[in-house]
């Protein structure tokens, strides 16, 4: 076989008009291999002849394994078939014939129009972020993406449960100003699975006039947006960062997106921000009547004077124990009522198992106490006198004549 450099020189002589048998003759080959280079449409390679291998006596059983389960890991499959040879060898053979049984799944590209669609995905920043008790904790932000213009918005909320992720996304919502007409959720349990709607999540998005749209698994082109873009805030937002407390993220990550949201985006060679005001356009209008979220509840405080949210207890003024309380709370602050009235107010504390405790709420138990173990005055008997013989007339024990 001649080398790469011959057969660029045989061609080039060939093209200046020099005969092929001086071309031989110079270069000591035979006539036949200069005629070959100047026909050939590619340069000379060595090409290996298929022959028997190793791997060749066990590839017929690792083809009926793999066509029964295609994802079976290598080294379960060099178990079944009785390898013993070299496993890095058997992977490659394995890496060869897997995509012959794997069922093929294309993905379409999707052209997501002004307004039509929000893609909504919990990210899960890898730091964990101090809180009241002084523990450090890892939670998540809840981040809603337009799909058309790219525009995101974002905010760390307390737990992946359903109060909070309703607030948060109402939150969000109310940032951008108008209302997408679908959002498009992966199967987060706080927001539903399959057919299933967590409670709540259904009137909540009859009062948005929203479609909730939950995806499949095995589609993540449907929500590859806001992933990537959870992917580019670990990359761009994280580096170098430090946090204080769960607010303190948040007024950070606020300020970043607010640049983030000005740089143009490469696939779609535009900023999210020149494009949001062409996608709220076409969104739908925020609802006309307020939302009542968050965290509810109506119980009847005991004696020991406290309620409890999530996983916190929240002292409540001791005068209304035994009375029905109503204990409301959003992302920031808990609220108690009894008969409308305010009876207990604290910020929502985020770490758990926490006890939160008003000073003029235990003053006021301390109090209620004392007065309560204080011995009851007893009136005057003396207007108490009764004649006996009332009790005789009660009994039967009197006639009308006397004493029977």
């Amino acid at each position: 076989m001649i080398t790469l450099e011959d057969w660029a020189l045989i061609r080039r002589l060939a093209a200046e008009g020099v005969p092929k048998a001086r071309i031989a003759e110079r270069l000591g080959i035979s006539r036949t291999t200069v005629i070959k280079a100047v026909n050939s449409d590619c340069p000379p390679r060595y090409v290996r002849r298929p022959g028997p291998t190793s791997f060749t006596a066990f590839e017929p059983a690792v083809r009926a394994l793999l066509a029964e389960v295609p994802d079976m890991p290598a080294t379960v499959l060099a178990e079944r078939v009785g390898w013993t040879g070299s496993i890095r060898w058997f992977r490659e053979n394995v890496k060869r014939l897997r995509p012959e049984h794997r069922p093929v799944d294309p993905s379409d590209r999707l052209v997501w129009l002004p307004g039509d669609a929000a893609q909504c995905d919990l990210w899960f920043p890898p730091r964990k972020i101090p809180l009241e008790d002084g523990t450090a904790k890892l939670l998540p932000v809840l981040v809603i993406t337009s799909a058309h213009s790219r525009f995101s918005t974002g905010r760390m909320i307390p737990t992946r449960k359903t109060e909070d992720l309703l607030l948060g996304t109402w939150e969000l919502i109310q940032q951008l100003g108008r209302v997408p007409r679908r959002l498009l959720w992966d199967n987060e349990p706080g927001i539903g699975r399959g057919q299933r709607r967590a409670e709540g999540v259904a009137s909540f998005m009859g009062t948005l006039a929203t479609k909730l749209v939950l995806l499949p698994p095995k589609d993540p082109e449907s929500k590859g947006v806001v992933e990537r873009r959870n992917g580019w805030f670990e990359t761009s937002f994280m580096p170098g960062r430090r946090f204080t407390s769960p607010a303190d993220f948040n007024d950070q990550f606020t300020d970043w997106l607010t640049k983030a949201n000005a740089r143009v985006v490469r696939t779609i060679k535009a900023a999210p921000a020149d494009l949001i005001d062409a996608d709220r356009a076409a969104m739908l209008a925020l609802p006309p009547i307020p939302l009542h979220l968050g965290w509810r509840n109506k119980i009847r405080l005991g004696r020991d004077y406290y309620v409890r949210l999530d996983t916190n207890d929240y002292s409540v003024d001791p005068a209304v124990i035994g009375r029905m309380v109503d204990v409301a709370a959003d992302l920031d602050r808990v609220r108690v009522r009894c008969e409308g009235r305010v009876v207990a107010e604290h910020p929502r504390v985020w770490a758990r198992g926490t006890t939160v405790t008003d000073p003029g709420h235990v003053e006021t138990s301390a109090w209620l106490r004392k007065q309560f173990q204080q011995p009851r005055a007893v009136a005057s008997a003396d207007d108490l006198a009764r004649d006996l013989s009332d009790y005789d007339r009660a009994f039967g024990l009197t006639t009308e004549e006397g004493i029977s």
